[in-house]
């Protein structure tokens, strides 16, 4: 607490109202509700994806969204980011409600209270990670133990010390914002760039063969079973460990030896292979260097014979022209998947192995380039968060 400072419990401060949950008594109601698929990462409100729903019309008369309300993530939250979330409602126009997984904090005495002074303080509690005491999870989700949030302290001092409070901090913020936004444009372009060197180098050219992909490589997918997992044993490799062209391990179910030796008898990963999510999220190619210790599962396999580089198709797979048409051709309605012969009968232009490799060598050089660009313009965002919080806590510390 701030010395000097007075302060008082949020609830003390604020009427809490539960969100919507499904009616069933006419008269409706046509609102936009609030659902924390609206909350952006900067911690303000996207308007761009509100869904509209038919809302009962006495649910909806104790729940409308007044400006200055502060909404609050109390459910569906993970490890990697905790419930607790606050954005402020700005918007005096317009029917708006909130979602059974969000509450709304409304202030009892304006001026006692400035809502955009109680918001910047909430965000400082969430970036703090008081919240993140505060979670009980339940089935994998985590939920904002809310009577313990009502009770935080809260600063309550003269109101004209709040607003200036609130300017200074707009201010600072105003020009952070610029700071990142420029970094993540940098970022969207470094990656427009490669995207179109890799179509200019993929561009079929004279002494290039159309083939299909069975007719060059040995096609195959991983199990589609379930093996049981075990807390230790050997690795089985999803398509959520395919990112960035890269296999990450990070969260990675182990498997019995048995299932291992099962699985590795119709699709053994060797190094030069190259694997390729088919279910789900098509793409994300990764090229395996490392002698590989795992099974596969639900993927494809492209087994890459001695005189063909597994380098190239990893980048010809890449290529945004071409995991386009596959997933504007992917079957499935609730989860889309290109099937096995498909990719067998996928057709692709291809060179000689030599015009492969300097291929390869000029696109791993401009990868290898942008990588580093990117992790610059990572830093900076990174800074721009930690900026942030080190005026939160310069404020209310």
């Amino acid at each position: 607490m701030k010395e000097g400072w007075t302060y008082k419990k949020l609830g003390e401060v604020c009427e809490s109202l539960n969100g919507l949950w499904k009616g069933k008594k006419p008269p409706y109601m046509n609102v936009g509700v609030i659902r924390n698929a609206n909350f952006t990462k900067d911690f303000t409100l996207n308007f761009d994806n509100i869904e509209y729903l038919d809302v009962e019309e006495k649910q909806y008369s104790k729940r409308k969204l007044r400006a200055g309300d502060i909404i609050v993530e109390k459910s569906g939250g993970s490890d990697k980011q905790p419930v607790g979330r606050a954005v402020l409602f700005d918007k005096s126009e317009g029917e708006y409600s909130f979602s059974n997984f969000t509450s709304v904090l409304r202030i009892k005495d304006q001026n006692e209270i400035y809502s955009a002074f109680l918001y910047k303080y909430l965000l400082y509690v969430y970036l703090g990670g008081a919240t993140k005491k505060m979670q009980k999870a339940t089935t994998g989700i985590h939920n904002l133990e809310f009577q313990q949030y009502l009770n935080i302290d809260v600063p309550c001092i003269e109101m004209g010390v709040q607003q200036r409070i609130v300017e200074r901090l707009d201010s600072a913020f105003e020009n952070i914002d610029k700071l990142k936004a420029n970094a993540e444009k940098q970022l969207a372009e470094a990656q427009t760039l490669f995207q179109k060197s890799l179509a200019k180098a993929m561009e079929p050219k004279e002494g290039w063969e159309e083939k299909k992909m069975s007719e060059i490589y040995d096609v195959r997918d991983g199990t589609h079973d379930s093996p049981k997992y075990h807390e230790t044993g050997f690795p089985l490799v999803t398509s959520k460990n395919l990112r960035g062209g890269i296999l990450d391990m990070s969260n990675v179910n182990f498997i019995s030896e048995s299932d291992y030796n099962a699985i590795n008898q119709r699709s053994k990963v060797d190094v030069g292979d190259v694997l390729f999510a088919m279910i789900g999220t098509i793409g994300n190619p990764v090229y395996v260097e490392k002698e590989p210790g795992y099974a596969i599962k639900n993927m494809a396999l492209f087994k890459v014979p001695e005189y063909h580089s597994g380098k190239f198709l990893k980048y010809y797979l890449q290529n945004e022209v071409v995991l386009s048409k596959m997933q504007e051709e992917a079957k499935g309605t609730t989860q889309k998947f290109v099937s096995l012969g498909y990719l067998r009968n996928s057709i692709i232009s291809i060179p000689p192995l030599p015009v492969q490799q300097r291929i390869v060598e000029r696109l791993d050089a401009l990868s290898e380039n942008i990588r580093k660009y990117e992790e610059i313009q990572r830093q900076i965002i990174s800074e721009c968060d930690a900026l942030k919080q080190a005026l939160l806590r310069k404020v209310f510390e």
